[in-house]
């Protein structure tokens, strides 16, 4: 056996002597010190544990608006985010090895010198000491708060016996074996607590002094160097500023002593008066700043998503606390100007206070990216006034739904769906009927709309009657031709199509009727089922992208704390249609808003000025449900897609009237306006005559 292998075998056992003499003198019976103290020595060597060799620290997570240095919020238990050694001012690395452990380069994890000293001191009766190096509370640490521990487990890395402080100094021998210093003094700083909710020293900083770790000062050092003693207490922000104070003086101190700075340096620092300059990291949706709170809805509909998401765990608990331990940098798809512009839009019309609300989302075609959500509400949880469950705060999802919020009809936007189905059968955009009045079907229903107990509905005004094709029903919103056409392809093909450009059945009924009735479910194509802003206008972006259907998108990226980039924040996008059907379309909602169509196919619509106000091609639909209960506007280019819905949030049966209608459209407008300022002008690409004017058999497959 060589030399140097019994001199290890000495340390540790002298080292496993001496933490059980130095415990038990401090705090144990003298009978207990010989029998835990030497049972501990007896026990195996144990190796080092995986969580030390690779520390679980919980890191906060932090998301990005689009341009990827706005912060909209962090999401943390802990906040805490890690820094490697070279980001932190030197002045610190030494004030805390000064603090906490002065001989921390001189000794292989365990102090012997400082244990005897402890033990002379503790055993004299006077004031205690301790005999932890900077390693052992480093192991202390990542044991006490590894979540992969249990309960019982992280509670025995922090009791006060002589097995603990024995398995501590075991520990941290073992791993100055495999770390060098530097690594290790990184892993203390990142891991420590220094105190106002502060974990590491990245976001000591910050709370502290707003600054970061390398731009720190001497006495800002020395400061933060000496609250990892006793965090909670000595806390300057929220505990004792004069016990802060005293405890910079004694770190100044101890450089002093170390040789790390002159006494006048010392001097000096010790003088500046406690300068805090005191910032708190946001932390979830809530705390979005004020001055862009509409910000908020996005963040929860970002939340909702990454709960969703498998790359992040197989619940949604543990997707959540990756999301609040995981490190992830996450750069958002939200691009504040257009945010800033459709809130402004938005509150154009309605006020916060306003029992109408204008949720209103914008979607990237071939991506899903949503670049704005608005609605002229207030994100916060502050009670309401009369009792109003969304007005004029609130933090349900009117936007993208869920929870609460199963959606709002959107009246004769869903004819597109009608649109396409008919398409893929083999019917092409001539497809003419002479369309009444009033329709009588098969479908049973009961209601208003009822004919001895058959669907029979008509349309919005008589002067609609007559001949007509895909291309002027599209546009002037004939019910009855839509009808007739609905029972021509059938109400399920509607249904499905409806599903596979990505709108959810969120309300029971519908998802009933939606799984099994759908054969029997004329009246869908007047678009009498829930859904949201965000799900129409990401089914009509498909047809802009030719039939890509992508999953609406929050991220442009993720990336882990490692540096990797996360798949999960790609585009999920696949084809859904067949381009000639989706370009058929298009061209027939191109329509309603005052374009026209490649064959000219148009006779009027029902939003003719928006093509006049935006200035460039543009496809769309309006819908208004029974009784303009709501009122919808949706608008595509081939690179935007833009859907707002007017109701009353609250009471559905609170109609919010036909004339809001016109001042949406002008809304949408000058939004897509602002939004494309600087694209390039893009036409749809016509579809082939073949689908405009022939019958063929199906058009499924690309």
């Amino acid at each position: 056996m060589t030399r140097a292998h019994l001199d290890k075998i000495m340390t540790v056992l002298l080292a496993g002597v001496l933490a059980g003499l130095v415990l038990a003198a401090a705090a144990l019976p003298a009978a207990l010190v010989f029998g835990v103290g030497f049972s501990a020595l007896a026990a195996p060597y144990s190796e080092l544990p995986n969580t030390l060799r690779t520390p679980p620290t919980a890191q906060r997570s932090n998301l990005y608006a689009s341009d990827g240095t706005t912060l909209i919020t962090s999401f943390y238990q802990e906040d805490r985010v890690d820094v490697p050694l070279h980001e932190v001012a030197p002045v610190m690395r030494q004030a805390i090895i000064a603090a906490e452990d002065a001989r921390f380069h001189e000794h292989s994890g365990v102090d012997l010198r400082g244990v005897i000293r402890a033990l002379t001191a503790n055993s004299s009766g006077g004031s205690r000491q301790g005999a932890s190096t900077l390693t052992m509370q480093y192991v202390r640490n990542v044991l006490s708060s590894d979540p992969r521990l249990t309960e019982r487990q992280r509670r025995a890395a922090t009791e006060i016996s002589a097995t603990r402080k024995v398995q501590e100094m075991r520990y941290a021998l073992a791993l100055e074996r495999e770390l060098g210093k530097d690594e290790i003094l990184t892993r203390y700083l990142n891991i420590a607590y220094f105190g106002a909710g502060a974990y590491g020293v990245a976001a000591a900083s910050k709370r502290y002094f707003s600054k970061s770790p390398a731009d720190l000062t001497l006495a800002e050092a020395a400061l933060l160097a000496g609250l990892v003693r006793s965090p909670d207490t000595d806390d300057p922000i929220n505990g004792d500023a004069d016990a802060a104070v005293q405890r910079r003086a004694y770190v100044l101190g101890q450089l002093v002593e170390t040789g790390q700075i002159q006494a006048a340096e010392a001097a000096g620092a010790n003088a500046e008066p406690l300068a805090l300059r005191p910032s708190e990291t946001p932390n979830d949706c809530t705390a979005v700043p004020a001055a862009h709170n509409d910000w908020g809805f996005f963040c929860d509909w970002f939340t909702r998503w990454w709960n969703a998401q498998d790359a992040f765990g197989k619940t949604v608990d543990e997707r959540q606390l990756a999301l609040r331990r995981g490190g992830y940098s996450i750069v958002a798809s939200l691009d504040p100007a257009v945010q800033r512009a459709a809130t402004e839009q938005v509150r154009r019309i309605y006020p916060a206070e306003s029992p109408y609300a204008l949720p209103t989302a914008v979607v990237q075609p071939g991506t899903g990216r949503v670049l704005a959500m608005a609605v002229n509400r207030n994100y916060s949880v502050d009670a309401n006034p009369n009792g109003s469950k969304n007005r004029p705060n609130t933090v349900n999802q009117l936007v993208a739904g869920g929870g609460a919020i199963q959606g709002y009809q959107a009246g004769s936007t869903f004819k597109l769906f009608t649109v396409l189905a008919a398409l893929e059968s083999g019917l092409p955009l001539s497809t003419e009927f002479d369309a009444p009045d009033r329709i009588l079907t098969g479908y049973p229903v009961t209601g208003p709309t009822s004919c001895d107990g058959y669907w029979c509905p008509r349309n919005a005004n008589s002067s609609m009657d007559g001949e007509h094709t895909m291309w002027s029903a599209f546009g002037l919103s004939v019910n009855t031709y839509f009808v007739w056409l609905t029972e021509r392809v059938g109400a399920d093909r509607v249904v499905e199509m409806a599903e596979r450009l990505g709108i959810v059945f969120r309300a029971p009924d519908d998802e009933r009727l939606a799984r099994h009735g759908a054969r029997e479910w004329g009246p869908f194509t007047l678009g009498v089922s829930a859904t949201t802003p965000l799900d129409v206008a990401n089914a009509y972006a498909t047809v802009a992208a030719e039939g890509t259907w992508c999953a609406p998108l929050p991220v442009v990226k993720i990336i882990d704390a490692a540096g990797r980039p996360v798949a999960a924040g790609q585009p999920d996008c696949r084809q859904v249609v067949d381009r000639e059907v989706a370009r058929a379309a298009a061209d027939a909602a191109r329509c309603p808003v005052g374009d026209r169509s490649m064959y000219r196919g148009c006779d009027g619509g029902t939003a003719e000025s928006l093509r006049r106000q935006l200035g460039r091609p543009v496809a769309g639909k309006t819908g208004s449900s029974e009784g303009y209960g709501t009122e919808t506007v949706v608008a595509f280019t081939p690179q935007l897609a833009v859907a707002a819905i007017a109701a009353n949030p609250d009471d559905p049966r609170d109609p919010v009237g036909r004339t809001v209608q016109s001042r949406m459209v002008g809304a949408v407008s000058e939004l897509m306006s602002f939004v494309l300022r600087d694209q390039p002008v893009l036409d749809f690409v016509p579809p082939s005559e073949v689908t405009a004017f022939e019958v063929t058999g199906g058009r499924r497959g690309d």
